[in-house]
């Protein structure tokens, strides 16, 4: 990837911050020859020098240091509970308050291993917050929450977990964590090892590795986490592998209890890829397919049931399609754009379409919308962000399909909250659904869906195949382009411009050269990630908005990770520093912030802080007025300036700068890179310190795989349609 350097101002003097012993050009080998002017319109001549990497720890520190000091001074309700702890509560509590900070679940064996910490800056650590029930849930009693609240207290684990225990649990929660200590680890954040130490101080000596109730829980466990990672399933003997490396004596027993208790289920999918036995008569073939080789899984009943779901509604959607419809589709294909023509021609004989491109080729499924409303049918779409629907609503007008309210999320439009609403039957009032971003579905919001189409309704599945997976279980588009069970349209309009040109060679594993004379695509060297923190300050808050005219509302940080020196907090907490000073009133916030607001697990929308009061934070996010209660805010709301990629998806920006600290080389892959520097529309900074992991990661790290059985499942229900 090469650039146009800039020639305006240098961002730092001469010999500065290039990442050469002599002060001159730096030559990043596939990612250009910048020089040290590195970014548009960057800074003064007589800019300050950098801060080493230690002094930009202690710097950190002295800031984190004044923060904490100051919200201590406006606490005025008691300290918080479990802050002289140690030992195993200690440890339990440290796993609740990490994965209530939104941090991820400890690596297991079912994900990469993360890169070894490059002596990381301090970074702000989330008090741990009792759990919100789910709307129309029934709160656990008191007497359930002094029975949990006894046991924890016995088995030495922290009270911080009483309500979490009580709402996993349920009634009855005390007796059952009593009998079964073990069921700790139904727990969000809690570890094996942690379990361990709680079931030895209730049980004694009748506390063991070989404890059928431990393996059963272990199982669980790792089905969870496996779940974390993506997949819906795993296969018995990398299943049977985790359990030996978690101490489990026997893997093949653990597993069967856990099946026996119908805590698991068990499915054997035939391989499509053994080798085909020799003919040899009829009775022989039929012993051949009898031996012919199977996998076998093990997966957690929520998402069995939900890929299952899936296949059957996916089936119903393509075969109700009414066959003598009066609907005139040629016409509508013969006067849509050329672009579109295609996917209308494909929609007008078919139930289920898939339909890829990237963000130009937006306007196909937009045209789609307008022909289809054009021949009176009910034709909605659907996005995954609140910041995608508003951008697709534009489309729509500029196609004359109507104003905004033929377009809605996806979680909107299941909640009924917007979109056309439901039938007498419980169905979606509609005649189309275009489902745009669909890489983001997952199996259980994906079922969702195809459960709630009326029979006959048609169904556009859109999205860049090149982008990350969703942020749950499963790979459903990837999924349904791999089984060929109905028609697949590819877009053939580019995304423009020197980024379009740039992404799109991404998704084909090329870092390739691009030309952007208006200094579209800049990169910015760095040699360590307290370098990494100043540049990006420096482009946020002056250099990108004073070259290209921009608030810096309008510039969004992108970085592989919340953790580390450069990762999302160490990154906000700089920005805020500079953008929004202060106290942080209101649970760590001010008006005035930006933030990242998460309703739900892998939905993000970006906004601001307006206010807080009784009721709780106040946020503005895209366009619509949100309150967040406050005891909902330490895990649903982060600090928005930088977000991971995965919390990026979906949404776009004027521009982005892209952090890639040299601790982050292990975190990159084809498709971070690709939806990383995809969501910049007219500028693109990469802060790269990286070095050739960037260019190796796009030409060699494809996605991760992921586990599921939806493909079998497909070929049972519908033929493909090669």
């Amino acid at each position: 990837m090469s650039t146009e350097p800039a020639t305006t101002e240098p961002e730092e003097p001469a010999g500065r911050g290039d990442g050469t012993p002599d002060g001159g050009t730096p030559t990043t080998e596939g990612a250009g020859t910048p020089t040290t002017e590195g970014a548009p319109g960057s800074g003064d001549a007589e800019a300050a020098p950098e801060l080493s990497e230690v002094q930009a720890e202690l710097e950190a520190q002295r800031l984190e240091r004044e923060r904490i000091e100051r919200r201590k001074a406006e606490k005025k309700g008691p300290i918080a509970s479990g802050a002289k702890l140690s030992g195993t509560a200690a440890d339990l509590l440290a796993a609740v308050r990490a994965v209530e900070g939104g941090q991820k679940p400890a690596a297991t064996v079912f994900s990469e291993p993360e890169p070894a910490p490059r002596r990381p800056a301090p970074e702000p650590v989330r008090q741990p917050q009792p759990v919100a029930l789910p709307a129309g849930a029934a709160a656990p009693s008191g007497e359930t929450v002094e029975a949990v609240r006894a046991v924890l207290a016995e088995g030495g684990a922290p009270e911080a977990l009483v309500p979490q225990v009580a709402e996993v649990l349920g009634e009855g929660a005390g007796g059952r964590l009593r009998e079964d200590p073990w069921q700790l680890l139904r727990v969000p954040g809690v570890r094996p090892e942690q379990a361990d130490g709680f079931a030895r101080a209730l049980l004694g000596a009748e506390c063991g590795p070989d404890d059928e109730r431990r393996g059963r829980a272990v199982t669980v466990w790792l089905l969870d986490q496996a779940a974390v990672a993506g997949h819906t399933a795993l296969e018995a003997p990398a299943l049977a592998a985790a359990l030996a490396q978690r101490s489990v004596p026997d893997p093949d027993a653990a597993v069967q209890s856990t099946v026996a208790e119908g805590e698991a289920l068990v499915f054997q999918d035939a391989l499509d890829d053994a080798p085909p036995a020799a003919a040899a008569g009829d009775a022989e073939d039929d012993e051949a397919e009898q031996e012919r080789p199977v996998r076998v899984l093990i997966g957690l009943e929520r998402y069995a049931l939900a890929e299952e779901s899936l296949a059957d509604g996916l089936a119903r959607v393509m075969n109700s399609l009414p066959k003598d419809e009066p609907t005139d589709w040629a016409s509508a294909a013969a006067s849509a754009p050329r672009p579109a023509a295609e996917l209308i021609r494909a929609v007008a004989t078919h139930g289920l379409v898939l339909h890829t491109g990237g963000e130009a080729a937006r306007a196909e499924p937009a045209a789609l919308i307008a022909a289809a409303r054009a021949l009176g049918l009910r034709a909605y779409a659907a996005t995954h962000s609140a910041d995608g629907r508003l951008r697709f609503a534009s489309l729509l007008a500029t196609a004359e399909a109507g104003d905004g309210t033929a377009v809605a999320t996806v979680a909107g439009l299941l909640s009924g909250a917007e979109g056309p609403g439901r039938d007498a039957d419980g169905a979606l009032d509609i005649d189309l659904l275009v489902v745009l971003d669909a890489p983001q579905l997952d199996v259980e919001t994906a079922a969702v869906l195809a459960e709630s189409l009326p029979d006959g309704a048609r169904l556009v599945l859109s999205g860049d195949p090149g982008v990350l997976w969703s942020a749950g279980p499963g790979r459903v588009f990837a999924d349904l382009l791999a089984a060929r069970a109905c028609p697949q349209v590819a877009s053939r309009t580019p995304d423009p411009g020197p980024i379009g040109e740039l992404v799109s060679g991404i998704g084909i594993g090329e870092l390739n050269q691009v030309d952007a004379p208006g200094k579209e695509v800049v990169i910015v060297p760095v040699r360590d990630a307290g370098e990494a923190v100043h540049r990006t300050v420096q482009l946020v808050v002056d250099s990108v908005p004073r070259a290209f005219g921009l608030p810096d509302d309008d510039v969004q940080v992108v970085t592989p990770g919340h953790g580390g020196a450069a990762g999302t907090r160490a990154l906000n907490t700089a920005l805020k520093e500079r953008l929004n000073p202060g106290p942080g009133r209101f649970g760590g916030f001010d008006p005035g912030d930006r933030v990242a607001y998460s309703p739900a697990p892998g939905r993000t929308t970006p906004g601001r802080v307006v206010g807080a009061d009784a009721d709780g934070l106040h946020l503005e996010c895209g366009g619509a007025a949100v309150v967040v209660p406050k005891e909902r805010v330490e895990r649903t709301v982060r600090h928005g300036w930088a977000l991971t990629a995965h919390q990026a998806v979906g949404h776009r920006w004027p521009a982005v700068v892209v952090v890639l600290p040299g601790d982050a080389a292990q975190a990159l892959s084809r498709p971070w890179v690709y939806t990383a520097f995809g969501r910049a529309e007219r500028h693109l900074s990469v802060v790269h310190g990286v070095e050739q992991a960037l260019p190796r990661a796009v030409a060699e790290v494809s996605a991760k795989p992921r586990t599921t059985r939806l493909p079998t499942l497909l070929k049972a229900q519908v033929p493909s349609s090669d």
